[in-house]
């Protein structure tokens, strides 16, 4: 069986029926952008240093970043796995080896500031501005966010229950994720005030569209929210940088890593830590600060030279 029959045929199946939608087109996507000159190799002679040598060719073609090489030798490794618990083959999956090739470094992500949060929701209108509101001071995802259903919000706090990702409806991402979001007084503020706009719904999306389906954030930020922070003088930096943002401050005012990875609802504390929370410029100096003073309590000294 050739590499491309058992992907297209096999594994792609396999992960839209039991992985996540994103996943699926995630996956989907890198088949067909990275993987169609290599699809002849037979199954059984991919070997790891076909896939050092695949992963290579790859990544210098498209001058990917090191980010990207990892998703695509992932799904290499997703797909061999599979294969051998199909019994296609009977050998140590080939990928297990391969080391990622040198590549160039990633864009570096934005995590939005308190600052620039309050300067976006002085700017936005409704129902925008509680959306933007929502993920800057709860944390909650762009597929969450529009998931969000007024059965969900009690006042105190947010009980995640779906995600709606490209209108598939679906679970939250992990099982830590269906853990309860504390919101914050003026997120609850406003979302109060919205839910008197709307007529004081008990249940029903939080952010509707005309016709009471949840909206499309996606055509949220495009028609209204981007527009409106680039007049402004705002960048737009996406719905992750609100959630990113959110660990960042949280860490500046001092909360543990423990208590931010349960306010994201993140199963891995590493994941917080490592993905999450930025450091930033003035944190960095605030710290060589306190070095400064550490170092400066006792007077410099040159030590003579030793005598042998």
């Amino acid at each position: 069986m050739m590499l491309s029959q058992f992907a297209e045929g096999k594994y792609l199946p396999y992960v839209e029926e039991h992985l996540r939608p994103s996943t699926y087109y995630g996956y989907r996507n890198l088949w067909r952008r990275y993987f169609q000159p290599y699809g002849s190799i037979p199954l059984r002679d991919f070997r790891t240093l076909e896939g050092e040598e695949m992963l290579t060719a790859i990544v210098n073609e498209h001058d990917l970043c090191r980010t990207t090489a990892a998703h695509i030798k992932s799904f290499l490794s997703g797909l061999f796995r599979y294969a051998k618990r199909l019994g296609v083959l009977n050998s140590e999956y080939p990928m297990r080896d391969v080391v990622l090739p040198k590549a160039r470094r990633g864009k570096q992500t934005h995590a939005y500031s308190v600052e620039e949060g309050l300067r976006m929701l002085e700017v936005l209108p409704e129902p925008a501005a509680t959306a933007v509101a929502t993920a800057l001071f709860s944390g909650l995802r762009e597929g969450e966010i529009r998931g969000l259903g007024w059965e969900n919000y009690d006042g105190e706090q947010i009980c995640v229950t779906r995600s709606i990702w490209h209108g598939e409806v679906d679970d939250p991402k992990t099982p830590a994720s269906l853990a309860p979001v504390p919101v914050i007084p003026k997120l609850a503020e406003r979302l109060n005030l919205l839910r008197q706009l709307q007529g004081c719904p008990q249940q029903g999306p939080v952010f509707p569209n005309s016709v009471g389906k949840p909206m499309c954030l996606d055509k949220l930020v495009r028609d209204v929210i981007r527009p409106t922070l680039e007049k402004a003088g705002i960048k737009w930096c996406g719905w992750h940088a609100c959630r990113r943002g959110l660990a960042t401050n949280l860490h500046r005012l001092g909360v543990s890593d423990k208590n931010i990875q349960a306010i994201l609802r993140h199963s891995n504390v590493a994941v917080t830590q490592n993905c999450y929370i930025k450091t930033v410029t003035s944190d960095a100096r605030e710290a060589m600060a306190l070095l400064e003073c550490a170092t400066s309590v006792q007077p410099a000294t040159i030590a003579p030279p030793s005598v042998h």
